[in-house]
């Protein structure tokens, strides 16, 4: 049993850093066994390079038909298993980005050798994301390949953001809701686009009460959606939830809001990405009477990404 266990051991020992691995930006992400590692932080237009070390174990060597390594823009839909940061087929593969670099003729490798690599001003369009239903992750590969025993291959990830400037136009929420001769309200919020450290400012004003409210609260909704059609999937979670009121309001009333964007777990709203999948965002207002019915009104907002300061 020992040796149909050792017969199935990679021969070599693989690792790939990056150029200025020691100075770049390094962010957590989750596996999904929910260990957080670090990952480099890149942005769209940048060059990518660095180092790869092949190294056999002690007293072998590697006959190999060619040494490659792949810069992969990767979005993964349906249910996925990841193990050691690679992903395993229980979902569908959509390859957006695939850059080549050929690194050796085939040959053979007795001792470590090194590997020198570089892919210059990557278009890297889309964000990393990791969702409900959908994955996009950028990732090297590199690939060893053999005529038997199978090609060895080694992953390394790494997470790509992209910045916006402020909007030029940003226009405030206006709305009316209600239920005709019972209750009549208006809410204000400053703005539609907000920025992930963003302050939601608004207010709720109170036109018409004839129905006895108990609680109203402010909920941050994301909507992830995959597929297209009648194959859409939609998956909405509740990120926030925030009290403004507890207890009947007058007509007159007027009720201040001011929420945090920065607490909670956001990222950019993703529009129809490479026609896979979406992310939107949702500020749903929900009163609630006292015989426990519940009343909603939802408006979509955009969240975008700042550039950080240096």
């Amino acid at each position: 049993m020992n040796y149909l266990i050792g017969a199935f051991k990679p021969s070599c020992n693989i690792s790939i850093t990056f150029a200025d691995g020691k100075s770049r930006k390094q962010v957590p992400t989750k596996k999904e066994n929910g260990q957080t590692v670090m990952v480099p932080l890149f942005q769209s237009q940048e060059n990518i390079s660095g180092k790869i070390s092949v190294e056999p174990l002690q007293g072998k060597k590697i006959e190999h038909n060619g040494v490659k390594i792949e810069l992969l823009g990767q979005i993964v839909t349906g249910k996925c298993v990841r193990v050691n940061i690679m992903y395993f087929d229980r979902g569908n593969f959509y390859d957006f980005t695939s850059l080549v670099r050929e690194l050796d003729v085939p040959g053979e490798i007795y001792e470590r050798k090194t590997y020198s690599f570089e892919f210059s001003t990557v278009e890297m369009p889309y964000e990393t994301y990791s969702g409900v239903n959908v994955r996009l992750r950028y990732v090297l590969k590199v690939t060893i390949s053999r005529g038997y025993g199978g090609s060895i291959v080694e992953y390394q990830d790494f997470m790509v953001r992209n910045y916006t400037p402020p909007p030029e136009i940003n226009n405030s929420i206006k709305m009316e809701v209600g239920i005709e001769d019972c209750l009549h309200i208006e809410f204000e919020y400053n703005k539609n686009k907000y920025h992930l450290k963003d302050v939601i400012i608004g207010k709720i004003y109170f036109l018409l009460v004839r129905i006895k409210i108990k609680n109203m609260d402010l909920e941050i909704r994301r909507r992830e959606s995959t597929g297209s059609g009648a194959n859409t999937h939609v998956e909405t979670e509740t990120l926030a939830k925030f009290e403004l009121m507890d207890g009947a309001p007058v007509r007159g009333e007027s009720i201040p809001i001011r929420l945090f964007l920065s607490p909670y777990e956001l990222t950019p709203t993703h529009r129809n990405i490479n026609n896979k999948f979406s992310v939107k965002y949702y500020l749903n207002l929900v009163l609630v009477d006292e015989e426990d019915r519940r009343y909603f009104k939802q408006q979509e907002i955009t969240v975008y990404r700042l550039p950080e300061a240096s």
